[in-house]
């Protein structure tokens, strides 16, 4: 499969129709059995820049290219934040409600770090509004299928979740041995089932999803 580099051409043309700033929003661990969700968030404005070299969709890098390129990437963008939804909230309001939460969290960390959120455009990853359903004043969203791959905002969004929820992972995998956290990152492997099996389930398991009665 061909590598396509993502650009800056949606966010400039958003930016021609009148939105001040754009804000990328991408999820990571959506389909993880064990850790939070999280949900990246990258503002950039009109003279934000050419993006770092190298910069695509998380599942596109390896993980030392991601851990590499964070950093630049958070000094690239005018904006970024992560926000979280625990095992716990994924379980009680279901997943796509807690991406919601994840992201306004992280709405309300950029909105306190400065960010003029209520003059942004939302960039979103896919083709559904999960966004507005968690909020009591609503956003301008605007969906697209493949922004990750095609948008430096969405892609940039995607790198500081990943690296930001990965940390989280391989730090809990040193409290809780045993799940191989820090290869696994919470996603459910056979070898990850299997320790489930034999140690049963922690407080960062999604317990509504797994396959075992743990």
């Amino acid at each position: 499969m061909a590598v396509t580099d993502p650009t800056l051409e949606v966010e400039t043309a958003m930016h021609r129709a009148g939105a001040r700033y754009v804000i990328g929003i991408d999820e990571v661990g959506r389909g993880a059995i064990a850790g939070p969700v999280a949900v990246g968030l990258c503002l950039v404005d009109q003279a934000v820049g050419a993006h770092p070299v190298g910069l695509r969709d998380s599942k596109m890098l390896s993980e030392k290219r991601r851990v590499e390129l964070e950093p630049l990437t958070v000094a690239w963008a005018v904006h970024t934040a992560v926000g979280l939804a625990s095992a716990d909230e994924v379980d009680a309001i279901g997943i796509v409600a807690a991406l919601g939460l994840a992201a306004k969290r992280g709405l309300v960390a950029m909105h306190q770090a400065g960010a003029l959120v209520n003059e942004s455009v939302i960039l979103l990853d896919g083709s559904h509004d999960w966004l507005n359903p968690a909020l009591q004043a609503p956003l301008r969203v605007q969906t697209r299928v493949k922004a990750d791959r095609d948008c430096a905002s969405v892609a940039a969004a995607s790198v500081v979740a990943k690296v930001h929820r990965d940390t989280l992972m391989i730090e809990a995998d040193g409290r809780l041995p045993g799940y191989g956290w820090a290869g696994n990152k919470g996603y459910g492997s056979a070898a990850h089932f299997a320790a489930i099996d034999e140690l049963g389930a922690t407080d960062l398991h999604r317990r509504t999803w797994l396959k075992t009665s743990a």
